[in-house]
């Protein structure tokens, strides 16, 4: 089963999307009609709802939501109160819905306070639909009736665009026309979640091309952060710690767009124990790479044991390293990004590496060999990096 979750502000167009999943063949669970369901006449919900708030939030046996609306807008504790009976149904219905799809379902959540409940972690995927202010507002003064004052107060009180582009896997841009929108989710369904879907559940890895040297790009460490914290939610207590290591986590360096993570575990056997449930969240295991390759100063093979998970999303290539912490492999994956960070000259000998090798090999798909001389500067710049290390007292720091 691929969870998604799916959200976006008022006017942005959200429900088109779902809809068109919908069609698609997608198990929608719509967050708002469950709500509505909780307290429909006859439910226990609505029995507590008017024990706490009084008949006058009734009117003729059913909820009326504008006058309840009114009583919990500007109180916080009656909105406490609201949410301790209403919140507790949702979630048991909405994980009832869940657990009732086909294991091979991609179950699209439909949450408008997604990003506001911090969420995310929760899915293999979140999609955002946005559209600018002005066009929101047009669209629910149109289609719902609702003051141009009202829209705009409604706007405000939800999760910024920058919030929702921190929080998106994917971004929907809604500004157009309906078929435009549509266009793209047609292309996502097929290009990405159909394959996304059947990767998470025979537990194998997306299949790319050979990455190539790209420019630095200053959303990878937000996209970094989503995998972290899906990947700290899979893991539970058998996870330390995760930190995005590698090219990609030291800003300006040109890197292949490959996010490295490295999660800290208590043993080698708390890294298989943690087979499962990465697979379940999206990165199986890649067999056969049970080690990195030793550094002069820590020349025993068995000081460098690992595990590797890789991505089974095809629009994210991500390698996710399972090394104990204390070990050699460990402490290298802390220490250089710090190491570049701290010294310009061999930030610009590394990128400056990186380019030529990328001209040799990459671009002619020979990544294994690209790989093979890279690790040559490697073993020379890890003892520069552990003499740099001594000099400055450097410790592993603290985790994001």
């Amino acid at each position: 089963m691929l969870r998604v979750g799916l959200t976006g502000g008022i006017g942005s167009g959200k429900s088109t999307v779902a809809g068109r999943l919908g069609e698609h063949g997608a198990v929608v669970i719509d967050a708002d009609r469950i709500a509505r369901e909780v307290v429909e006449p006859g439910t226990q919900g609505l029995a507590e709802v008017r024990a706490a708030f009084g008949d006058s939030v009734i009117s003729r046996g059913a909820l009326d939501r504008a006058k309840l609306a009114a009583k919990v807008f500007s109180d916080e504790a009656a909105r406490a109160t609201l949410n301790g009976i209403v919140h507790p149904r949702i979630r048991a219905r909405t994980t009832e819905l869940m657990a009732a799809a086909a294991d091979d379902a991609i179950v699209v959540h439909d949450v408008p306070l997604l990003v506001e409940a911090h969420m995310g972690s929760a899915y293999h995927l979140v999609l955002v639909v946005d559209a600018p202010s002005d066009v929101r507002v047009r669209r629910v003064v149109e289609y719902r009736g609702m003051a141009e004052e009202d829209a705009r107060a409604r706007i405000r009180a939800q999760a910024s665009a920058a919030d929702r582009r921190a929080a998106a896997d994917v971004w929907l841009d809604n500004s157009g026309t309906p078929d435009e929108v549509l266009a793209v989710v047609d292309a996502l369904w097929a290009d990405r979640l159909v394959r996304y879907e059947a990767n998470v559940r025979l537990r194998r890895r997306a299949r790319y091309g050979s990455p190539r040297l790209a420019e630095p790009d200053p959303t990878w460490p937000a996209q970094a952060r989503r995998l972290r914290e899906r990947i700290a939610l899979a893991g539970g207590d058998l996870v330390r710690r995760v930190d995005h290591t590698g090219s990609t986590s030291v800003a300006g360096l040109a890197a292949k767009d490959v996010i490295d993570l490295q999660v800290t575990v208590g043993s080698i056997e708390d890294a298989d124990a943690l087979a499962e449930p990465l697979a379940a969240a999206g990165f199986p295991r890649l067999a056969g790479i049970e080690r990195d390759n030793s550094k002069p100063y820590a020349p025993d093979p068995a000081q460098w044991r690992k595990r590797l998970h890789v991505s089974a999303d095809p629009g994210r290539i991500a390698n996710v390293h399972l090394r104990v912490e204390g070990t050699p492999g460990w402490r290298f994956a802390l220490l250089f990004p710090d190491w570049l960070r701290a010294n310009p000259a061999e930030l610009a000998d590394y990128e400056a590496t990186k380019r030529k090798l990328s001209a040799r090999y990459i671009e002619d798909e020979d990544s294994e060999n690209y790989g093979e001389a890279k690790e040559a500067w490697f073993d020379e710049a890890a003892v520069r990096a552990e003499q740099w290390a001594e000099r400055t007292d450097w410790h592993p720091p603290a985790p994001a």
